[in-house]
């Protein structure tokens, strides 16, 4: 086999120029793009880093909001129900208070109208006793009535002490005449039965003055500037609504 050297010389000629033209026009266009490219994908897979960094970060910052969005909403609430818990508990004592306080003056004002009806039961009772015994003793005679209460009179000054009777006859010694109430005027006899009956109760004349008055009911009286003694339905009558009102007083206390 025979080798044409200039045939051989000129292909290899041909296979570098060949080869330039190629890396002029052809390779270094191509590794430019190429180089661009990948240039351009680099630059795109850095800011998706950089954005997908920015999208956790942002996701982070949402998941601390969102806990601490939650932390004060469960403070809140807890706030809330100690509130509505204090609030609860003085409105439970508003209202006991106020409970207590209608239950006592429910309870003063049924003792006040108990009070009242009491009294006026009292009343009542003394007015019709007033009035029975004024029409029994329309039925008696005049003199029995006087002599009947002359007598109870009698025992009372009896039963005095002496410093008492000393204190009568001293203020009727003193110009000060001793004065003998009766419902109804007394006529001059009972007058004079009044004062022999004095007499023998006290052991000594006394001046004596008589008046009427018509709230002594029935009876006598005797009254002294110091000393007053009674034997009338009216003195009755007042020492039972006294002994009434002190019964109702024990029961209150």
């Amino acid at each position: 086999m025979r080798i044409d050297w200039w045939t051989l010389a000129f292909q290899t000629v041909n296979v570098l120029v060949l080869i330039w033209i190629l890396g002029r026009f052809f390779f270094r266009p191509v590794a430019d793009i190429v180089a661009k490219r990948q240039e351009e994908a680099n630059r795109i897979l850095s800011d998706a880093a950089a954005t997908r960094e920015g999208a956790s970060n942002v996701r982070a910052e949402a998941d601390k909001a969102r806990a601490e969005i939650g932390a004060q909403r469960d403070h809140l609430i807890a706030e809330a129900r100690k509130l509505a818990q204090v609030e609860k508990e003085n409105l439970l004592a508003q209202s006991s208070q106020e409970i207590a306080k209608r239950r006592s003056e429910a309870e003063a004002a049924i003792a006040r109208d108990r009070t009242a009806a009491e009294q006026a039961i009292v009343a009542r009772a003394s007015d019709l006793s007033v009035e029975i015994a004024q029409r029994l003793l329309a039925r008696l005679p005049s003199r029995t009535i006087l002599s009947a209460f002359l007598d109870g009179l009698c025992q009372e000054l009896r039963a005095l002490s002496p410093e008492a009777k000393e204190r009568i006859q001293s203020s009727a010694a003193a110009d000060h005449a001793v004065e003998i109430v009766t419902a109804a005027p007394l006529s001059k006899e009972e007058r004079e039965r009044v004062r022999e009956a004095l007499v023998q109760a006290l052991g000594s004349d006394l001046p004596l003055e008589f008046r009427d008055d018509a709230g002594v009911f029935a009876g006598i009286e005797l009254r002294g500037r110091n000393t007053i003694v009674r034997n009338s339905w009216r003195a009755d009558l007042e020492r039972i609504r006294g002994e009434l009102s002190g019964d109702e007083q024990a029961r209150k206390s």
